[in-house]
């Protein structure tokens, strides 16, 4: 199978099966995403979406969230990973869209990536959440998964060639949702330690299970 048929069976697969994919993380506006994605770095989805409730209780919007205090905002997500530095980026990050973009949520990767705590995974995160954008965020499930299945080269050795090598292959319609087939398929199929190959529908285009099984 050449790589070009991989994509496309790949793509075939979880357009039957996975139609229309969707981030696990609980949010209503561009400003509760971005919270909870920061939130999210190094931290499962499950365990911030029981913290941000709480959050977005108390700081409803940018406005009142710039207003905090780091030490306000720590007790509300301590049970999430690296609770003392989220807690200055929440701030810093709310400030300085209060004081450098007017209140509303930037919409462009480079724009993003100017907030504490956003990188360009989170920034592709959002512009590809909130609008669609042809961005892809590669976390470990995006890494791991690409390069099993052998849509990726194992040359490409950081998420930002991973990122290249997938947008330049994938239609550019269909790179918001993918970058959710393969997520999902990480989180629940293609395991870390011990993938799921026996009910993985991808056994056919995959390298990893043909070298493994």
């Amino acid at each position: 199978m050449t790589k070009k048929e991989r994509y496309r069976f790949v793509i075939d697969y979880f357009s039957v099966h996975m139609p229309e994919p969707e981030t696990e993380l609980v949010y209503d506006n561009p400003y509760q995403l971005l919270v909870a994605v920061i939130l999210s770095a190094q931290c499962t989805d499950k365990r911030v979406n029981m913290v941000t409730p709480f959050i977005f209780e108390k700081y409803p919007d940018i406005e009142s969230l710039a207003g905090a205090s780091v030490e306000t905002v720590f007790p509300l997500i301590k049970s999430i990973s690296y609770p003392n530095n989220k807690s200055k980026h929440l701030v810093g990050m709310a400030q300085k869209v209060l004081s450098e973009f007017e209140g509303e949520i930037p919409m462009t990767v480079n724009e993003l990536v100017t907030l504490p705590g956003v990188g360009r995974k989170t920034a592709n995160v959002i512009t590809s959440v909130v609008q669609q954008q042809p961005n892809m965020a590669v976390d470990t499930h995006v890494f791991r998964v690409s390069k099993r299945i052998g849509l990726v080269s194992v040359k490409a050795s950081t998420p930002l060639a991973v990122e290249k090598e997938l947008v330049k292959n994938i239609d550019t319609a269909l790179i918001h949702k993918a970058h959710h087939w393969l997520i999902l398929h990480g989180r629940y199929t293609c395991l870390a330690r011990n993938p799921k190959c026996r009910e993985c529908g991808l056994q056919q285009a995959c390298l990893w299970f043909q070298r493994n099984n």
